[in-house]
């Protein structure tokens, strides 16, 4: 061993370390130390080579020549020495002085310099320390900086306790003292061997340790370096107990270094990103990040891809780590992130003058909301659900008066799903969509659920009408005119008795379903003259959907049926609340509005009427409920947007004809058309989740559109989106309320009706 380690074997400067014989001399001293535990008797006891190399602090001086280069490639030759002897002697050596400085100085080499020529060794060696951590947890603290241990105060009770010499430490330098076992006891011996004037070795907590060079690794351009130390920096979080965790968020750059590259990522990501490229971007993984392919590439397509992966493991890092860490990460993502980048972005208002700064407020806004869809879709731990509901719908839960001004950012995003810009308010609806399936109750329950509490929607003290009909008063209604009730749509004034309900809600979920299939008119369908456009196709997905959402509010422990109202109760002004005030008043501009803002308005009320809550039930689903004056419920506000549809079915020439056409133009089934028109919008949206009834909308490109165009072609598309909704909530009532399963207690239908 002697020999091996003889300074006279240095080569000349210039010589590459590879070239020399430095490479075999290092090997043959791992061989020994290999050979030598083998061999020894006694397990846990330290020989004579191992020894040696503590004592004369070998590794020290290897750790000095690597640091200087000295000769050219030695650091990559220290580095491999190190993970290898760390990793085949099974001594633990960590815990000894004149191992643990050396460690410390080859971290605060590795990760400081991006496409460092050593990043695959300075990986490997990282890869080896979380193996050992692995093993004995209590390491971690040690291994993170010398400084602020948390066996700070047993130190100092076994240095008291164990004589040490002037130059060192007596424990270290002991001929055949037997070595401390891993765990408890292998920790507390590397605090009897750091000294008090060596507690902070070689710098403070604020420079380079194990994670920041984990961290800079994280960033490498080669991929396999940058995963192997994704994998590393996850295991370390994983596995650190109470102390060390804490130690990790106070008095580590832990925390503050992951969301610092994150807000840098969102940063560089370009301005000019279309929110449909970005809504393509999904299933980007951390651990399989999307190659760009010819056929999907987008400007920007690699930027994006490398902010949606980081996300994704800061995500998958507050899912796996410790509590303590998990809370004090997503508290900073959302600090940082969240209110600090993107809340100015999406409540960009553009000053007063030109046209060009409110065209940048309104790309900052749609490119801003796009982004936050998309890191919602893949958000999955519930730390940083919970600060994501926080920052977007706040923590008062009561519910809002119609003359409040919006006092969160959900109440200034839901102005945004009536914007005068058709591409915002989509991409905002889109938003809401997305934040409707995520598992978290104060989701529903502030945009919704706490403004039904208490059935406020209901007359209260008045006897049941003899007919739907009655309770809308449609005489009375300035939509329901003459021509409208001569067109077929009369109601009936003394309907027959209500029939016998079944014990199993046969005949209520019947009624219930024909009342939305039935409610546009036959002059208005065109589904009848093609194939498989009924409400059945609907029912296979809304039946998958409805036990998906079932699945994820059954913790919530939501009541089965409806709470009993008190006839007695004075009614109470009701406020259906600005989100669903919104939908209703979007829903009754069907007629009015683009195709593919249509959708997903549509999209939105159909994840609001699968959820499982009797009020929401009653509410949206119910056409029979008695509604107290000045309320709407959403098969009041479609049967006046049927009214309206009656009066401008009277000004269109042909209807019928066009109609038809307008459909198979949106199906693709014009002769002679290889595409059909469609109005701007996200090419990856589809009638709310639709079965395939109506198709994908194409590119934008102008090269894309049909040779002519219908006219009234925006009231044509809006009654066929009309009625596919209606076969829609058709299928949703089916598989909510199967004829011979569990049913809701709805009021009893007149028979009839319809």
């Amino acid at each position: 061993m002697l020999g091996l380690v003889e300074m006279h074997w240095l080569p000349d400067e210039n010589t590459p370390a590879k070239k020399t014989d430095i490479p075999w001399r290092l090997k043959q001293m791992l061989d020994i130390l290999v050979y030598e535990e083998k061999q020894q008797a006694a397990a846990g006891e330290a020989g004579p080579c191992l020894e040696y190399l503590l004592q004369h602090k070998i590794l020290e001086t290897l750790c000095t020549l690597g640091k200087a280069e000295y000769p050219p490639g030695m650091r990559q030759q220290v580095l491999q020495f190190f993970s290898k002897v760390l990793a085949q002697v099974q001594h633990p050596l960590l815990h000894y002085l004149s191992v643990h400085r050396p460690v410390q100085k080859l971290l605060r080499l590795g990760g400081t310099v991006p496409g460092s020529l050593t990043e695959k060794e300075e990986v490997q060696f990282t890869t080896v320390l979380c193996s050992k951590i692995q093993q004995d947890p209590a390491l971690l603290t040690y291994i993170l900086e010398g400084r602020k241990t948390v066996g700070r105060k047993e130190a100092s009770r076994e240095a008291t306790a164990l004589p040490r010499e002037a130059a060192g430490v007596k424990n270290e330098e002991q001929p055949h003292s037997k070595a401390p076992d891993r765990g408890a006891r292998g920790a507390r011996a590397l605090s009897t061997q750091l000294p008090a004037e060596t507690e902070e070795p070689d710098g403070g907590p604020g420079e380079s340790t194990l994670i920041t060079s984990l961290i800079g690794l994280c960033k490498s351009k080669r991929a396999r370096v940058a995963l192997k130390a994704q994998e590393n920096l996850l295991l370390l979080v994983s596995v650190a107990s109470q102390a060390a965790a804490t130690y990790l968020v106070q008095s580590s750059p832990c925390c503050p270094a992951i969301v610092e590259h994150l807000c840098q990522l969102y940063q560089s990501l370009p301005s000019f990103l279309d929110p449909a490229d970005i809504a393509t971007s999904e299933g980007i993984s951390w651990r399989l990040p999307s190659a760009p392919s010819d056929e999907a590439s987008f400007p920007g397509k690699e930027t994006l891809a490398a902010f949606l992966g980081w996300f994704d493991y800061c995500d998958h890092l507050i899912t796996e780590a410790h509590t303590v860490v998990s809370e004090a990460l997503a508290k900073s993502v959302a600090e940082k992130l969240f209110v600090e980048i993107l809340q100015p972005q999406l409540l960009h208002v553009a000053p007063p003058g030109s046209a060009r700064p409110a065209c940048r407020s309104e790309q900052s806004i749609l490119t801003s909301t796009a982004l936050l869809t998309a890191m919602l879709r893949q958000l999955r731990s519930p730390a940083l659900l919970r600060e994501a509901v926080a920052f977007l719908l706040g923590t008062d839960q009561q519910p809002a008066a119609p003359e409040d001004s919006p006092h969160t950012l959900g109440g200034h995003l839901v102005r945004h799903c009536d914007h005068l810009s058709d591409e915002i308010s989509i991409a905002t609806l889109r938003l809401f969509e997305e934040l409707l399936q995520k598992p978290h109750e104060q989701i529903i329950h502030s945009l919704i659920l706490c403004h039904l509490e208490g059935r406020p929607y209901v007359a209260r003290g008045s006897p049941e009408p003899e007919s739907y009909e009655d309770t809308l008063d449609l005489e009375e209604d300035p939509y329901f005119t003459d021509g409208f009730l001569d067109s077929g749509f009369q109601p009936s004034m003394k309907p027959p008795p209500a029939p016998v309900t079944n014990p199993d809600g046969k005949t209520a979920v019947t009624e219930i379903v024909n009342s939305f299939l039935c409610l546009v008119p036959e002059e208005a369908k065109t589904s009848a003259f093609l194939e498989e456009t009924g409400y059945d196709t609907y029912v296979h997905d809304a039946y998958g959907l409805f036990q998906e959402c079932s699945s994820r509010v059954a913790p919530w422990g939501w009541p089965p049926a409806l709470p009993p109202l008190d006839p007695h109760e004075p009614e109470r002004p009701f406020f259906e609340g600005h989100f669903l005030r919104m939908l209703f008043d979007r829903i009754s501009r069907i007629l009015e509005q683009p195709y593919s803002l249509n959708l997903q308005v549509t999209s939105v009320l159909s994840r609001l009427a699968l959820f499982p809550h009797p009020l929401i039930h009653e509410y949206l689903l119910d056409p029979y409920i008695n509604l107290a004056p000045g309320c709407r419920s959403l098969f009041s506000v479609l049967v006046r947007v049927i009214g309206d549809l009656m009066q401008r079915i009277q000004r269109v020439p042909q209807f019928p004809g066009k109609l038809l056409l307008v459909r198979r133009q949106l199906m693709g089934q014009v002769p002679g058309e290889q595409q059909r028109w469609l109005p701007p919008g996200d090419p990856s949206q589809t009638l709310g989740y639709h079965a395939g009834t109506l198709p994908t909308p194409p590119s934008r490109d102008p090269r894309h559109a049909v040779s002519f165009r219908l006219d009234h072609q925006t009231l044509l598309q809006g009654v066929v989106v009309l009625e596919e909704f209606c076969k829609e909530l058709a299928a949703i009532a089916f598989v909510k309320f199967p004829p011979h399963g569990p049913h809701l207690r709805l009021s009893e239908p007149p028979e009839g009706h319809v």
